[in-house]
């Protein structure tokens, strides 16, 4: 059995942060039958969504919700259950194993056992593997709970022989010294797992293995599609086409001027640096007075969470075998985010409308977990519906989702607020009327700002302040969120070289201010 520790924080694992209840299995004590069951469901995978966990020594209430503290495992038990859990998943056929690791939580000790979806599929378990005339059958997961495999179901995971997705299969093209070390520390340090303390000790391809970004046999591993793709500073050399442009129409579509920016990189870090310019250059927040009343209203002609949840699904869902960018393409009209290939064909067009779209089946299934773990998307086709939601509450127009008969394409669009499709009209310009709303405190944190770069103990000494989480909330917190001040580390907002400068638009509201003020 593999010993490991997990890639994910085990708090946030027991407390479904950052996985869905339906990928985790409690067991209160050692059940060999129920669980070796569930483990050939995740194995199987039946819906991309990346296997799933067993946590053993952990009981749950009638909704199937973790109950804390947990009851735990006597320590002289833990060998025992691991040696025989060794020998029943050699029953599986084809044999399979999970990753297991031995945690503490609240003072109990617990057996996790990690189960990604399998690279051999369709796999079937023993109906009871204590049993001495053993039946076998295929197992999945049907929302929370292990199911048999049977009729149209079972002929349907049968056809998914030997279809791994895309991002989950080895890369023969690539060596295990194109997985990125520090890249993969700064991913469990950020994500809080516990295998971050030990991964400075690891070979490339012994941490590699940790995280499931390797495959294959000792002496011939391959790394896998999904470990190039977020742990390689230049994944477009494997996959061409790996980038997000970013292009500006300050004119309109038909017009001749345009301004792109592209963005290159691993995945996560390439989708924060395209969603942090995005916020820089194009979001503007319009105040709205009303003579009836004393509260004014707030509006953004792109409220952020609807681009950055459009722009993670199209990261999320796209095709990783074709060689076409993600496209943004902003004008004063409205955002547009464009992907290739379409949605699935059992999803309708109308359904995405209504927010109602549920996929079938993911594309893949492992960037989808990494993108959760990282917070830069739900999953579980809660996107659209959030989309909807807020731009409802921004009193935007409704967002449009467009594609083509053959699902070749993809298309979210984001209409402008009709209230502020005067607030970008040229990126060298602000007209909006937030910048009139900038707080004292704001303004001298850009003054602190106003030459190079800085450290955050730097800018909170600059301004005689001793209490960090003050600092942050009233002073750091909104110049970041108002595109005033960025990071210059943004994929890694907690790095001990982070630095803090100000943007174009914080150097042109400190000219403002300044002048009102000589003046």
């Amino acid at each position: 059995m593999n010993m490991s520790k997990l890639p994910i924080n085990l708090t946030d694992l027991l407390r479904q942060r950052t996985v869905e209840g339906e990928r985790i299995e409690y067991k209160t004590g050692w059940n060999p039958d129920a669980i070796i069951r569930t483990l050939c469901a995740y194995a199987n995978d039946f819906e991309n969504l990346g296997g799933g966990y067993v946590v053993i020594g952990q009981d749950c209430d009638a909704n199937g919700q973790p109950v804390f503290p947990p009851a735990g495992l006597p320590d002289n038990q833990l060998d025992k259950i691991q040696r025989e859990l060794l020998a029943y998943c050699q029953l599986i056929q084809p044999p399979y194993f999970p990753l297991l690791s031995v945690e503490e939580f609240e003072g109990h000790k617990l057996l996790v056992l990690w189960a990604p979806g399998g690279q051999n599929r369709p796999y079937k378990a023993p109906e009871a593997v204590t049993a001495k005339k053993k039946t076998w059958h295929y197992y999945i997961r049907r929302y929370s709970s292990t199911v048999e495999a049977k009729g149209d179901t079972e002929q349907e995971l049968l056809s998914l022989a030997a279809k791994v997705p895309f991002d989950d299969r080895f890369n023969q093209s690539a060596r295990i010294d194109d997985l990125s070390k520090p890249l993969m520390q700064a991913f469990l340090q950020e994500v809080g797992s516990a295998l971050a303390a030990d991964a400075s000790g690891l070979s490339v391809e012994a941490l590699a293995r940790q995280i499931n970004l390797v495959g294959g046999p000792t002496e011939s591993p391959w790394p896998k599609n999904v470990g190039l793709l977020f742990f390689n500073d230049t994944p477009e050399r494997f996959f061409p086409g790996v980038q997000i442009d970013v292009v500006w129409f300050p004119e309109g579509a038909g017009g001749d001027r345009f301004e792109e920016k592209i963005f290159k990189g691993p995945l996560a870090r390439m989708t924060r640096e395209a969603l942090n310019y995005i916020q820089r250059n194009y979001l503007r927040e319009t105040v709205i007075k009303h003579p009836d009343r004393a509260e004014a209203t707030r509006v953004w002609n792109f409220p952020y969470a609807a681009i950055e949840e459009a722009l993670a699904n199209a990261v999320y869902h796209r095709s990783y075998e074709e060689r076409e960018p993600i496209e943004v393409r902003i004008s004063n009209e409205d955002l547009v985010i464009l992907s290739f290939p379409g949605p699935d064909r059992s999803i309708r067009l109308a359904d995405f409308q209504a927010g109602r779209a549920v996929s079938r089946r993911y594309r893949n299934r492992r960037i989808g977990e990494f993108l959760k773990e990282l917070d830069l998307t739900e999953g579980r086709s809660t996107g659209i519906p959030k989309i909807l939601k807020v731009m409802t509450a921004n009193g935007s127009p409704s967002p449009l989702f467009e594609t083509d008969d053959d699902r070749l394409s993809f298309v979210i669009r984001l209409p402008n607020h009709p209230r502020t499709r005067a607030a970008i009209s040229t990126t060298d310009q602000v007209t909006d009327q937030v910048t009139d709303q900038v707080t004292g405190e704001v303004m001298r944190l850009l003054v602190a700002a106003a030459q190079g770069e800085h450290t955050r103990s730097a800018l909170q000494d600059a301004l005689g302040l001793k209490h960090t989480p003050h600092f942050r909330k009233a002073y750091l917190l909104p110049t970041l969120e108002g595109g005033l001040i960025e990071m210059t580390r943004p994929d890694k907002p907690n790095s001990r070289s982070q630095r803090y400068r100000l943007t174009a638009l914080g150097q042109r509201r400190l000219e403002t201010h300044s002048s009102t003020s000589a003046s």
